[in-house]
């Protein structure tokens, strides 16, 4: 009996650790990575509008160039990406969350390469803390990672050796610790072959796992990974046992679980991701959530029921989710239910334990945005740039379409109480104690 209550004791720490992580908002006035807390897409804010038209921002600006990365937000400082296609021009932005003023730009060249139609040279959300943000950027000869402080100042930048794509990069790094984590899953040239014209020829780089210290961009370690396809997942924490560990997604490697200090594989489940990994990975008690897909067909979402102790079971599926699984866009978890959001603009609520379907209705639309939860209803902007709300409830309900006017395909940066929405030219801030 003792034995059954120290576990029991044990497990609601960690799952309230968990929880305090993926789901609580922390610093009202933090989003520091792609989807905010941890991905989890989930904000505290409560003065967010249902339906809402142009005079109903707080300001809007337009930004120095196009892009699809995600804003994030430190205090009162707000951090986005911006590609200037005609100079061959990146830029960092830092903006003035409180009136929308550019308090710095820094710009950096680059060489054009091939990519997907879609994509473009500003992809990769940048990462952001008390010590200044972090991108990631690809050239063709090298993926490179660059540390700024809050002023614009460089602190650091690593050559982490060539991405070859033709889909161009799209992986977002994140700070866990004292590390700046990224996944680098890069293309097999056989598999490569296969989409490009006769007679050309694109070797890929290598495929790894990295954690690189904050402060003076040293690696700290580097996992190897065997490479299939390019992902674009990023990265999550996960709270175990003796300490804290990364999940990743992947095709070759299914799911894994590594340690954050080592880089030491604790578990993995492989052969359940064996297409195309966009979608970036959510956590709910023992489960990990992942999906992956091939265009808008054979796609598939995977719950894992994945160990917290070392040498615990093995990891296992619980479950599968066939019907409308999404691609791109990341699944989002809160208050016992999962809810999907695909490509092509059905929605469905499913029970997070059991994977069993409470609604699946169509919204309409295309979509690369990931949905955020905000006082208890979804926000999600289509290609286009028109926000779908709905109630985040077990029953379906339709709020609201607003017209952004831009096809927008980033997700929106939750904090300060306001939501800021960048689309490929322009940013938002709408709501908040500001909203007049």
């Amino acid at each position: 009996m003792k034995n059954t209550l120290s576990t029991l004791l044990v497990c609601l720490l960690v799952f309230g650790m968990e929880e305090a992580l993926t789901h609580a908002a922390g610093k009202e006035n933090e989003w520091a990575r792609f989807r905010g807390l941890n991905g989890s897409g989930i904000s505290d804010a409560k003065a967010i509008p249902i339906k809402w038209n142009a005079k109903d921002y707080n300001w809007t600006v337009k930004l120095p160039g196009d892009g699809s990365s995600s804003p994030v937000v430190w205090g009162q400082q707000l951090f986005v990406t911006c590609n200037d296609r005609k100079k061959s021009i990146r830029s960092i932005v830092c903006v003035n969350a409180a009136d929308g003023k550019i308090r710095w730009r820094r710009n950096f060249p680059y060489t054009s390469y091939r990519m997907h139609r879609d994509n473009d040279f500003a992809s990769a959300t940048p990462t952001v803390d008390a010590d200044g943000v972090v991108v990631v950027w690809s050239m063709p000869k090298k993926l490179l990672m660059l540390a700024l402080d809050l002023e614009g100042k460089e602190m650091w930048s690593r050559d982490l050796g060539p991405y070859v794509g033709i889909h161009g990069s799209a992986s977002s790094p994140i700070i866990a610790g004292d590390s700046v984590i990224l996944a680098n899953d890069q293309m097999h040239p056989q598999v490569m072959k296969r989409y490009l014209p006769k007679g050309a020829s694109m070797v890929p780089g290598e495929s790894f796992l990295i954690a690189i210290d904050r402060k003076s961009g040293k690696t700290h370690w580097k996992t190897e990974r065997k490479t299939v396809l390019a992902g674009y997942s990023t990265p999550c924490v996960r709270q175990i046992d003796r300490g804290t560990e990364l999940v990743f997604l992947g095709t070759a490697h299914g799911i894994t679980g590594v340690d954050l200090k080592t880089g030491k594989v604790n578990w993995e489940i492989k052969g359940i991701l064996g297409s195309r990994v966009v979608g970036s990975p959510q956590l709910y008690q023992d489960l990990v959530f992942g999906s992956h897909g091939v265009g808008l067909s054979a796609q598939r979402l995977v719950a894992v029921r994945a160990p917290r102790e070392e040498g615990g079971a093995k990891p296992e599926v619980a479950y599968n989710v066939n019907q409308s699984p999404p691609l791109v866009p990341s699944c989002l978890i809160k208050d016992d239910l999962l809810f999907l959001w695909t490509d092509s603009g059905i929605v469905s609520c499913l029970d997070a334990v059991s994977g069993k379907r409470h609604w699946r209705e169509r919204v309409g639309g295309s979509y690369y945005c990931s949905p955020v939860w905000i006082d208890g209803r979804l926000y999600c902007t289509s290609k286009t740039g028109e926000v779908v709300v709905l109630a985040a409830s077990k029953t379906f309900k339709l709020l609201a379409k607003n017209p952004l006017g831009e096809k927008c395909f980033s997700v929106p940066a939750v904090a300060n109480g306001v939501m800021y929405q960048r689309t490929q030219t322009m940013l938002f801030s709408l709501g908040g104690k500001n909203k007049k």
